[in-house]
């Protein structure tokens, strides 16, 4: 629970301050279509969600054949960016006409009836693997739907791929390959949300789903120059979908604009009984809210364009400083990883003949050597040789899956314990930062990893059009030296960072920052 009084003080302020009316879902409107329909599929695959959806409900064009545009794209495109793991064609058409026979007899769901998607590959989905980024998952089938799945289906939406992550949720390296960065395609797409970012900035899907434990929304939609809100955590349901971390997990929409995860949020949040984390809070999304009222706070090392853009719209940011830190708050993450991989890490131990014990001591080893999740220097046992000869021959071996799923096993309870209560220490510190800002702008990435702890949402927005910083490959992937390739321009990103359950805000802000700046209608050169 994020909020430092609890979830009953928390409900009591907001239903005093706003009313138990706040509380039912909004209604989300679309501005009607205007004008001539594009005839170009491609066009048709890059307009915003909340456009297509415009078209879809005006019957000028329908959803098998939207779907049957991104499926195309899709089969044409993932080669290239291996952003899918399974394209889901037979059952997309099925729910597609399902969709226009029910539109077609007035049985219109909302602004995301018909509207293709893609959800990350850590989601159940009844009678379609469910691999977590994972070869010994290819064909796994979990048969079940994850809530998020139910609830947009019953939103009418249509699931057209299970989009790629990274394995077990690190980085956009999964058992086929690398997901790319369709703008730059010597770049991957980082992760863990890799495919999500990948298929939406490449107009693959009209809009897709992601999951973010520390970085895994922000990152990829960064990088692939794209729009998406990681919500305060517990506002969307996490039920049927891969556990990392209980007390850190999110669910939020990856889109091509602002105003497109707005419509998609404002369908799937608010409480489910499967997931007690979660909660329903107001969500109202505002296309013309009066800027000047808000307090904006803003870094010194916040993007100067982003902050002269926001002086446009309207507001006037104050300076902020340093944000709250309690030394050892994040502490608690590798035994939340071990705990919640303790049944697959046992039977992989099994399958290389090798004694856990000694297994998670060398993992303590090499973490406390620097190792990390990949490299360093490993202790020279039997059980790391064993460990490292199966690795060769196998990339799911403990080279990947030890120090990341085994290293918490070996972290003594008083300690966890101990840094859990400098993790309350941490968000108690940062709602006092915060009472007196609606959100702020800091560094893109300066923020994640203490939000991660506390469950402040933010909201990426592209800001301006340039070229990109380098990056190499997965994080301490050792690819052999060579020339560096020239990037080409594409959005880049800021990262608005709001007070916990100002969803609607931050979004209702960077809506207006986009509206301003145009740049959700470039696209990517793909052949």
């Amino acid at each position: 629970m994020p909020y430092p009084g609890g979830t009953g003080a928390l409900m009591e302020k907001l239903a005093k301050e706003r009313g138990r009316a706040a509380f039912d879902r909004a209604v989300f409107t679309v501005e009607p279509w205007k004008g001539t329909v594009p005839t170009n599929p491609d066009d048709i695959a890059y307009l915003p969600a909340h456009r297509l959806s415009a078209l879809i409900k005006a019957r000028k064009i329908t959803s098998v054949q939207l779907t049957d545009i991104y499926l195309a794209r899709l089969k044409k495109l993932n080669p290239t960016l291996l952003c899918a793991v399974t394209i889901m064609e037979d059952s997309a058409r099925a729910e597609a006409v399902k969709a226009d026979a029910e539109i077609k007899a007035g049985k219109y769901r909302g602004p995301l009836h018909g509207l293709p998607y893609g959800v990350k590959d850590l989601f159940n989905t009844k009678g379609v693997p469910t691999t977590w980024g994972a070869k010994d998952f290819e064909n796994r089938i979990i048969d079940e739907d994850a809530e998020i799945v139910v609830r947009l289906r019953e939103a009418g939406a249509v699931l057209i791929a299970k989009l790629a992550t990274g394995l077990f949720a690190q980085n956009d390296q999964w058992f086929r390959g690398r997901t790319n960065n369709p703008w730059n395609l010597s770049q991957g797409s980082s992760g863990s949300s890799a495919g999500p970012a990948s298929a939406t900035a490449a107009g693959c899907v009209a809009f897709s789903i992601g999951t973010e434990t520390q970085g895994s929304i922000v990152s990829p939609a960064t990088r692939c120059g794209v729009s998406a809100l990681r919500p305060t955590f517990g506002r969307v349901s996490r039920s049927g979908g891969m556990v990392l971390a209980w007390t850190q997990d999110r669910v939020g929409p990856i889109c091509r604009t602002i105003e497109d995860c707005a419509m998609v949020f404002n369908a799937v949040h608010g409480a489910d009984e499967k997931d007690p984390s979660t909660l329903t809070t107001p969500f109202h999304f505002n296309r013309a809210l009066k800027l000047s009222t808000l307090r904006v706070g803003v870094d010194p090392n916040a993007p100067k364009e982003l902050v002269e853009q926001l002086k446009a719209i309207g507001i006037t940011p104050k300076d902020i400083g340093a944000r709250p830190t309690v030394s050892g708050a994040g502490n608690g993450l590798n035994v939340e990883y071990s705990a919640a991989f303790e049944e697959y890490v046992i039977r992989k131990a099994k399958e290389i003949g090798a004694d856990l014990d000694t297994l998670t001591a060398t993992a303590a080893a090499r973490s406390a050597a620097g190792g990390g999740g990949r490299g360093g220097a490993p202790v020279d046992t039997a059980a790391a040789r064993a460990a490292a000869a199966a690795a060769a021959a196998n990339p799911m071996a403990p080279a990947d899956w030890n120090p990341r799923f085994v290293v918490g096993r070996t972290v003594k309870a008083f300690d966890w314990l101990q840094s859990q209560r400098r993790r309350y220490m941490l968000v108690a510190k940062w709602g006092e930062f915060m009472k007196d800002l609606d959100m702020f702008v800091g560094n893109p990435n300066a923020d994640v990893g203490p939000n991660a702890q506390t469950g402040h949402p933010c909201a990426v927005v592209p800001y301006k059009f340039d070229v990109p910083q380098a990056f190499g490959g997965g994080r301490g992937s050792a690819a052999p030296a060579q020339p560096p390739v020239e990037l080409k321009p594409q959005p880049i990103c800021g990262v608005i960072v709001g007070g916990l359950y100002n969803d609607d805000l931050i979004l209702s802000v960077a809506h207006q920052l986009q509206e301003h700046n145009k740049l959700s209608q470039k696209r990517p050169e793909l052949a």
